[in-house]
């Protein structure tokens, strides 16, 4: 586990304890210790849990961004090559949220002889949905 993942455990460790504590309290438990000690113990592993699934999915899609990308660099005319495991590198770079690197690919892609119009339109959609929570989340921010 990497340095900010541990630090994310121990923050959300940090602020679940003392609620933990003051619930045994009201309860009346009387091994309060006990029971918010285990609740520590039961955030801390799902805590884990969760923050090494996550690493584990943005890892694989990584490894997905670079086979696909190994692909476009081999064959950039075919419009297949924009493919891995039935997902185009401009949803990938969405995900990762790469718009600009997106919006320049699905550029390229639409240019291609072969694109289906129907998969431009469709990744044009997710890339103006991107574009818009971007906006929304930076006026909540503002």
């Amino acid at each position: 586990m990497n340095y900010a993942a541990t630090l994310t455990v121990l923050v959300v460790l940090a602020f679940c304890f003392p609620l933990t504590v003051r619930l045994g309290a009201q309860i009346g438990v009387p091994e309060v210790y006990t029971a918010s000690t285990l609740g520590a113990l039961l955030t801390f592993a799902l805590a884990t849990y969760l923050v090494r699934w996550q690493v584990t999915r943005h890892r694989a899609t990584l490894s997905m961004l670079e086979a696909v990308r190994a692909q476009v660099a081999a064959d950039p005319e075919n419009p297949r090559a924009y493919f891995v495991d039935g997902e185009h590198l401009g949803m990938i770079l969405l995900r990762l949220d790469r718009r600009r690197e997106a919006s320049d690919v699905i550029d390229r892609y639409a240019r291609l002889g072969g694109a289906r119009e129907s998969e431009i339109v469709a990744l044009r959609e997710a890339l103006s949905g991107a574009e818009r929570r971007q906006r929304r989340a930076q006026g909540r921010e503002a």
